[in-house]
């Protein structure tokens, strides 16, 4: 048994190990793949582990022997389903794993607009509070999170909780599933989830329906004032309606851990904008979300070789 992963510099930079796998198979593992050279990186293997490379149909055609792709994220969009399930190819995701790692990154993204630490732990190592007069300052307005609305787009495993949190915080929450569920307690309708939120956090999937969910006319609903939270996919938000939101003023501040592209191009419509904060795609990245990643691939890999696959999705 060969088995290739494909862009291992992703899940493990060098503070996880592959050893686990080689119970089973013979392991060669590419810190990255280029498009050009998947189908050469994969050869003859049976299974690959993938994040973000394509497995396009040309790739499925020039690789008869694949057997098996472990895709190592809940997102699945980079293999070609269709072409993968005629050559009956076996492809497993790793479902609900960074639930509790991405909600923790969606408020750390909001108190960053409520609390300025950053902004303010500068000003105190530049010397602003030796030089204070009062033995406090502020150097932007602060805000409570307590009695504000949180609206979310998209109600799985994150969605879920961020309201937890959201309301442990004092928040009033409002949801509008990416499917309709009038059961969800808050459930609104799109227009009237943008209207009402103090602050937008996205956790639907990207489909030809969300695409673009974030543009003029849904900013256009918002209070003044209002912010949107990102950590879904980028290409929910278009981004040249979000920097134009935000240089206009009809938008207080857009935070994403994900872009349109990614890594980020030196043209991103987001780079330099007003009251844009970034962060490089590192909300599922906690060592111990790492480590759940890693332990949920090996059983899907195991689960596989025994002839009972599971979290497949083709």
């Amino acid at each position: 048994m060969q088995l290739v992963v494909l862009d291992g510099s992703a899940l493990n930079p060098g503070d996880l190990s592959w050893n686990a796998f080689e119970d089973y198979a013979n392991v060669r593992v590419f810190p990255r793949t280029e498009p050009s050279q998947t189908a050469d990186h994969i050869g003859a293997a049976d299974a690959i582990l993938l994040n973000k490379v394509s497995i396009t149909q040309e790739v499925v055609s020039r690789c008869p022997n694949l057997k098996y792709i472990g895709v190592l994220a809940t997102g699945y969009n980079v293999v070609d389903r269709a072409a993968a399930k005629a050559a009956g190819i076996c492809v497993t995701n790793i479902p609900a794993y960074s639930t509790m790692a991405v909600a923790q990154h969606v408020f750390s993204l909001i108190t960053y607009f409520t609390n300025h630490v950053a902004l303010h732990n500068d000003s105190v190592r530049s010397g602003g509070w030796i030089r204070s007069e009062n033995f406090c300052y502020w150097n932007a307005p602060l805000m409570e999170l307590c009695g504000k609305t949180l609206g979310i787009f998209g109600y799985g495993h994150i969605g879920r909780q961020v309201a937890a949190i959201g309301r442990a915080f004092g928040m009033n929450v409002v949801v509008c599933p990416h499917k309709p569920d009038s059961s969800v307690e808050g459930c609104v309708e799109r227009d009237e989830l943008f209207a009402r939120s103090d602050f937008l956090t996205l956790h639907a999937p990207l489909t030809d329906e969300t695409k673009g969910i974030i543009n003029a006319r849904t900013i256009s609903l918002m209070k003044p004032g209002a912010y949107i939270i990102n950590t879904a996919r980028g290409a929910l938000a278009d981004e040249a309606d979000v920097r134009a939101a935000l240089e206009g003023g009809a938008l207080a501040g857009y935070a994403a851990d994900v872009l349109c592209e990614e890594p980020m191009l030196p043209d991103c419509p987001l780079l330099g904008a007003p009251n844009c904060v970034i962060t490089p795609h590192i909300a599922w990245a906690p060592l111990e979300t790492r480590k759940r990643l890693l332990d949920i691939a090996l059983a899907n890999f195991e689960c596989w070789l025994r002839g009972a696959p599971q979290n497949t999705v083709c």
